[in-house]
């Protein structure tokens, strides 16, 4: 079994946990439904802002569930669609990377499980308190589609054998189809109304491969690249039990 597909196993099993199949009566006071939408911003080698490449944004959506587990803590089950792009082109200086041209685009399907601190123990407005700030993080996987290219200008680096080496190294190398993420992030809450509420989150995903632009040894091989996402969304909050229980028979 792939690390991508143990992944997956392990989400699908805290989900199946947290549902709690064995009890007979649902409290459905308990769960969140929440959408999101926004941006999602590629870090690694093809753009020299370390906050990542905001010049090549991606609109991304999102939908996920919850389970309240107390005041404090929600378990978040994510789906999350968009795209993420690199591109040397969009950047003049370094003057290297017009003439390095790489580019890259993959679309991104990501699965992932977290778990959300509430920092107000807020989680059902318990404190009547509006806004309510929450941490979270998680593991997931992240399936993609790699579409590269690269216009090398070969004179500009005649004397850099690593670049035209390590290009040729890289196109013969088939980029990940899915890989593992670490997401973690910092979010805010607004209650419109006791049952909605309005979030806003920035989420990082830490990865484990340096080809998610699907190029490492023509740029920096040593370091990894990530890539985040900026959402706002509701979420919706249900009020009352769905008895699922076994009728008692009367006395």
């Amino acid at each position: 079994m792939g690390k991508a597909n143990k992944a997956g196993f392990f989400i699908i099993a805290i989900w199946m946990v947290s549902i709690g199949i064995s009890e007979a009566q649902l409290n459905v006071s308990n769960w969140h439904l929440g959408i999101n939408g926004g941006v999602f911003v590629y870090q690694g080698d093809l753009t020299p802002q370390i906050m990542g490449s905001y010049k090549t944004l991606k609109p991304t959506l999102g939908l996920y569930i919850s389970r309240i587990l107390n005041p404090s803590f929600i378990l978040r089950t994510n789906l999350a669609h968009g795209n993420l792009m690199g591109a040397d082109a969009r950047y003049s200086s370094p003057a290297y990377r017009q003439q390095r041209n790489l580019r890259f685009t993959t679309p991104v399907t990501e699965f992932s499980e977290l778990l959300v601190w509430n920092m107000f123990g807020n989680n059902s407005n318990e404190i009547g308190n509006r806004f309510s700030p929450y941490l979270f993080g998680g593991a997931g996987v992240s399936f993609l589609k790699i579409d590269r290219s690269s216009n090398l200008n070969k004179s500009y680096f005649v004397n850099e054998l690593r670049v035209t080496s390590g290009l040729a190294a890289d196109m013969s190398k088939t980029p990940p189809r899915s890989i593992l993420v670490l997401p973690a992030g910092i979010g805010v809450e607004y209650y419109l109304t006791p049952n909605i509420s309005l979030t806003a989150e920035t989420n990082f995903r830490y990865t484990f491969t340096d080809y998610l632009d699907g190029f490492s040894r023509v740029a920096n091989p040593d370091k990894k690249d990530f890539y985040q996402s900026h959402t706002v969304g509701l979420v919706f909050k249900f009020n009352k039990k769905n008895e699922l229980a076994c009728p008692v028979a009367k006395r």
